[in-house]
């Protein structure tokens, strides 16, 4: 028999015998009679999903499903908070959410649920992309892969809380005297993003900043199948400076909603984030496909087995005087009974069938803000100051972009700033200098060094109105944190059949060309990370202008179409001046009047000639110029330039209009030959039916510090020679 079969007899057979663990009860129950048969209610409802959901699988009628029997305890830390703290929830957590259905009239748990194992297009939250705890009505965003990487963010939702008092954002989402929950497995509490998130709370927390976050730590002492040390949880957490540790026995309802009760009004009476460590057990094996006796002793799985949580809650409810066992196992039979019945509509529901209805999704609904004149002039004239008197001058880029900033965060008083060094500093690069003059704090954060945080963070901002733009301080250093983007920031949408979104613009420094500075690490050409995330618009423009304007179209796609961004700006160009000789001013710009923008999409052609057009963004726009007029001087070759500005989606159809009566097609694409834009590009091309074409990249390589820093890369020169060869294929 199946193990979850032989638990499900075994409860029935136990309790209607008696056969019951010693029930210790507390010298003062805290709760009542109703409140406790509730929670047991909720634990039999999620054990009998669990079980719903193994039937279904076999039977071919539901999916990948991973159970929450043995965690069935977290009902009670439901109880002990109120349905509008936002929940990031461990996969096994289904008491839980049943439990918060319960405080929120007109839900239906158990069908939910069971649509969602099903994959029916009328999952209520998923609409049938995933089996995914979750629920819009609950405030519980869904989490796709809760192995840590909702840690962050869980970090960020907290913080926004005070947050959002200060700046009142249009499209708060959270009370003030919220707190947020987050929980995850003891095995997940190692992983280098948990121990970020827990790192980030506690260096927030010990500087006294306001961070109502209770982190849960269900521990059933194994990871799949990987044992955790004994006590390991308890030596690593109860000691940590900013972090309160509180400690529950997942077993005892009781003990746990008591315990949970006190967390969580610590923290949110004191702004202070808390560990919540509840001891569980774990039954039928780490998934549904999960074959435990494979890794585990039948010894080991019995005792687990014996341990059965809702044994516990019928022996604590009998002992308590609250219910009879013949009383809790008619409870049982009767949830049991609904559940069977509610599975069997559920497999008999719509799904998923056409690639349309599977991305409709990725791409957020738009939402309705209020409409903003823009700064007034006497705002202008304060937080510009001295540089007031500069806008009319020819400007390179950092400072046109720092003056987009100013303008945007004086419009969007939800606009909120934050990463290494953007703050006192101004950044590495001083794109940010004075916007924490201008704006304070609280808008312009100095976060501590860890991209997984500054991502989480905002993330997290994000699901309570703010607009946070983050900034990256190199490409490379993306690399630490781009789960935060992939696996939860573009998914978001998609998983909640468009219900939460959390838009954002993330600002990058990138892309080569720095002479002597950094090497690989900072010179980094690679976006191929970034381009085959659905959803997930890229933006990079080549001059100052084009970034102001870029900027701002990005930060209306985020405030009002709720999309995430990411804006790479070329660390090359913000200086820049000149283009072809010392002090000729050619490559700076005139800033932008503030209501100018650049839709997405949109691409840039620049020059009239019909023998070639060089396609290319960012550095290779640059460089294309100082070609440009060396093919005409030594070659009589006439050249447009095609800066293609917005790099996902690619703008296809717009970059074949701009070239379509040239003969003769030649990409530039500073990143590496392997994984490029020029590979999309290059097929565009060939399917478009372009005749001539061909491209200049960088080579697959790291680049070097020092001389070399250049070597690797696409040059004016080798520019000037791929057109003269390429062009000299065809004549007339």
């Amino acid at each position: 028999m199946d193990r979850a079969e032989l638990v499900h007899k075994r409860f029935l057979e136990r309790v209607t015998a008696g056969d019951l663990p010693v029930a210790d009860l507390p010298n003062e129950l805290p709760m009542d009679r109703e409140s406790a048969i509730g929670i047991f209610r909720s634990q039999c409802t999620s054990r009998h999903l669990d079980r719903m959901g193994r039937r279904m699988q076999k039977a071919g009628q539901g999916y990948y499903t991973i159970g929450s029997s043995g965690h069935e305890g977290m009902a009670a830390v439901a109880a002990a908070l109120r349905p509008t703290d936002m929940a990031f929830l461990h996969y096994r957590d289904g008491a839980f959410q049943v439990e918060r259905a319960g405080q929120v009239d007109g839900q239906n748990p158990i069908r939910d649920m069971l649509l969602s194992f099903a994959c029916s297009t009328e999952d209520p939250i998923s609409g049938g992309r995933h089996k995914v705890l979750g629920s819009k009505a609950l405030s519980i965003p869904p989490q796709t892969s809760t192995i840590a990487s909702h840690l962050p963010k869980a970090v960020g939702a907290a913080y926004s809380v005070g947050l959002a008092k200060r700046l009142r954002p249009e499209h708060a989402a959270l009370p003030q005297d919220s707190v947020v929950m987050c929980s995850f497995g003891d095995a997940s509490a190692n992983h280098s993003t948990a121990q970020g998130a827990f790192n980030a709370a506690a260096w927030t927390a010990y500087q006294s900043v306001p961070l109502p976050l209770m982190f849960v730590c269900e521990d059933n002492g194994i990871g799949i199948s990987v044992r955790t040390p004994t006590d390991w949880i308890t030596a690593n957490f109860s000691n940590r400076a900013g972090l309160a540790y509180f400690a529950c026995n997942g077993l005892d309802i009781f003990d746990t909603y008591a315990t949970a009760l006190e967390a969580a009004e610590f923290a949110r009476t004191r702004r202070q984030p808390v560990f919540l460590h509840v001891k569980t057990v774990r039954l039928f094996g780490h998934a549904g496909s999960d074959v435990e006796a494979a890794y585990r002793p039948k010894s080991e799985i019995e005792q687990a087995e014996d341990n059965d949580p809702l044994v516990h809650t019928a022996s604590l409810l009998s002992a308590a005087g609250f219910l009879a066992p013949d009383d809790a196992v008619d409870i049982y039979k009767g949830i049991e009974t609904a559940c069977e019945a509610e599975m069997e509509f559920a497999v008999d529901r719509p799904r998923l069938k056409a690639s349309g209805d599977v991305m409709g999704s990725l791409v957020p609904p738009k939402r309705i803000c209020k409409s903003t004149n823009g700064p007034s002039e006497a705002a202008r004239e304060r937080a510009f100051g001295g540089d007031l008197k500069a806008l009319d001058q020819p400007q390179p880029m950092a400072r046109l972009i720092n003056w987009a900033l100013t303008d945007l965060m004086l419009e969007h008083g939800e606009i909120v700033l934050a990463g290494e060094d953007v703050g006192a500093k101004g950044g590495v690069y001083g794109v940010t200098q004075k916007l924490m003059e201008r704006f304070g704090r609280h808008r312009v954060i100095d976060t501590l060094l860890d991209e997984q945080s500054i991502l989480g963070l905002s993330i997290g901002m994000a699901h309570n109105g703010i607009l946070p733009i983050p900034e990256i301080q190199f490409l490379a250093y993306l690399h630490n944190a781009e789960d935060q983007l992939r696996g939860e920031a573009a998914t978001l949408s998609f998983f909640s059949d468009g219900q939460y979104s959390n838009p954002m613009v993330v600002r990058i420094a990138g892309l080569g060309y720095q002479k002597g500075f950094g090497g690989h690490f900072h010179n980094d050409n690679s976006l191929a990370v970034l381009r085959d995330i659905p959803g997930l618009i890229v933006a990079c423009p080549s001059n100052g202008v084009d970034a102001a304007m870029m900027l701002r179209e990005c930060v209306r796609l985020a405030r009002e179409e709720q999309r995430v961004c990411v804006f790479v700006e070329p660390i090359a160009l913000y200086p820049m001046r000149d283009l072809h000789g010392e002090k000729d001013g050619l490559w700076m710009r005139h800033y932008p009047a503030p209501d100018k923008r650049i839709p997405l999409g949109e691409v840039a052609v620049e020059g009239h000639g019909d023998h070639l057009a060089i396609v290319t963004y960012g550095n290779g726009c640059y460089l294309a110029h100082q070609a440009v007029e060396r093919l005409v001087e030594a070659h009589g070759i006439e050249a447009r330039i095609v800066d293609m500005r917005w790099l996902a989606p690619l703008p296809g159809e717009a970059i074949l209009e701009a070239v379509a009566d040239c003969r003769h097609v030649l990409i530039v694409d500073e990143c590496r030959r392997t994984g490029s834009q020029s590979e999309a590009l290059m097929a565009l091309m060939a399917e478009a039916g372009v005749e001539s074409f061909a491209r200049v990249t960088a080579e697959d390589s790291f680049i070097a510090t020092g001389p070399a820093y250049a070597a690797t890369l696409p040059s004016a020169a080798g520019i000037v020679e791929a057109a003269v060869k390429l062009a000299g294929k065809r004549t007339g």
